[in-house]
């Protein structure tokens, strides 16, 4: 069909028209940030997947993050995974869906790994295994994380975003906030660093222990950053809240955070952190 002909089809049949063209553009091809709710074309957010208007972060997963960051990398306890310890209907059905997706035996990764010439334990949530909730083998995994970290006195890098501890492990996810924690002191008091960046969501137990306790506390643009859902806030309080509650600028505001570091600009960043902690031989709770 020459062009002319293509054009008198258009006039005559619009709606057919629209919809052959409708149905020949790739899934996917254009993207609407979330935050700002402006439509690019995907190639437009780049290699670290950034709103170019906004600079909003868009959650990819656990893999995509570690490239961004480094490539000389030794994973560490990639056996872990859950047991289904409540005999959860359907559970391990989700969590077997999630393996294949994000090729995680559960919600994080975690390993040594070497940022500009410093060498790390890296750990990096992935909200895009059943949101990055916290459940009994990932939090084993980043209990031993901090444990390596501290045998081998090495720093903590933690990339944190979770909807919170997972409703199908019940209390025994609970748990797990006290078992990282009390690792996350005993590297501490070994006198090694410990950086968090807070990603979108980072929320529930995850923000209420491990994430807010490291001693530099950075987030990306506009993540969501809270404890309980804003809905369950309100409805407590009988009162509106802002549209900016419980976003990562709000909490740099009231200086919950230390800084907000664009994703493209973490990997400098980090390499400077890390060699002022290095320079000042750094001993947890003060440094010379």
């Amino acid at each position: 069909m020459s062009v002319n002909e293509q054009v008198r089809h258009f006039a005559q049949h619009p709606q057919a028209a629209l919809q052959k063209y409708h149905l020949s553009v790739p899934q996917g091809i254009f993207r609407i940030c979330p935050y700002c709710q402006q439509k690019y074309y995907f190639r437009s957010f780049g290699k670290y997947q950034v709103c170019p208007d906004c600079g909003y972060g868009l959650r990819v997963s656990a893999h995509q993050r570690l490239k961004m960051l480094t490539k000389k990398t030794v994973e560490w306890d990639t056996d872990l995974t859950t047991t289904d310890p409540l005999a959860f209907p359907n559970y391990l059905q989700k969590v077997q869906q999630a393996q294949a997706k994000t090729k995680l035996k559960d919600a994080v990764w975690t390993g040594q790994a070497r940022i500009a010439h410093h060498e790390v334990a890296l750990g990096i949530m992935d909200p895009t295994f059943i949101m990055g909730s916290l459940g009994t083998a990932n939090g084993e995994r980043l209990t031993r994380l901090f444990e390596k970290a501290t045998i081998q006195e090495l720093p903590v890098i933690l990339l944190c975003a979770s909807g919170g501890a997972r409703m199908q492990e019940g209390i025994l996810s609970l748990m797990q906030m006290a078992k990282i924690s009390q690792a996350v002191t005993q590297h501490r008091q070994a006198g090694l660093f410990y950086l968090s960046i807070l990603m979108d969501p980072t929320t529930g137990g995850v923000t209420a222990s491990f994430a807010t306790q490291a001693d530099v506390i950075w987030a990306e643009p506009h993540a969501l950053i809270g404890f309980a859902g804003q809905r369950v806030i309100e409805q407590t309080m009988n009162k509106a809240l802002p549209p900016d509650f419980q976003s990562a600028e709000k909490a740099y505001e009231r200086g919950f955070i230390d800084a907000i570091v664009p994703r493209p600009q973490q990997s400098v960043a980090l390499e400077q952190m890390l060699s002022i902690m290095a320079a000042t031989r750094w001993t947890g709770d003060c440094h010379e």
